[in-house]
């Protein structure tokens, strides 16, 4: 595969990861799990049990497992045909991905910032 293909890959197959990764650990869809994960991690007896539940609670933690995941799904290497190649592209996939979700982070609050600037002058039209 050219080297033009697969940083193609490499910022194609981001936005899935991205996503799985942000889903899980910020969406409505997934409160409870997550707000379960949170006391577990919080008030769980052992170190491996609190660093297991925060998993669920971290993009950036999620997004390495997400990746690995899309790694066995894709067979996905980059630079590399051996198995240097599968760890080279599963830093580089997270790596995007978290700047890809940095980038909706920051779309997100400025939107949500407007919304509620719109919200105070609607407000003040009212009084």
């Amino acid at each position: 595969m050219s080297i033009t293909i697969q940083i193609a890959w490499l910022f194609l197959l981001a936005i899935p990861i991205a996503c799985v990764a942000w889903t899980v650990t910020h969406e409505e869809i997934f409160k409870e799990p997550r707000d379960y994960c949170v006391k577990r991690c919080v008030a769980g007896k052992s170190l491996l049990e609190r660093k297991f539940f925060y998993l669920f609670t971290c993009e950036y933690c999620f997004s390495h497992y997400a990746t690995i995941a899309f790694l066995c799904l894709t067979g996905y290497k980059l630079l590399l045909d051996d198995w240097r190649g599968y760890v080279i592209a599963g830093f580089a996939l997270v790596w995007i991905a978290n700047v890809y979700m940095s980038l909706f982070a920051f779309i997100r609050q400025e939107i949500k910032k407007e919304q509620t600037a719109i919200e105070v002058l609607e407000q003040k039209v009212k009084d």
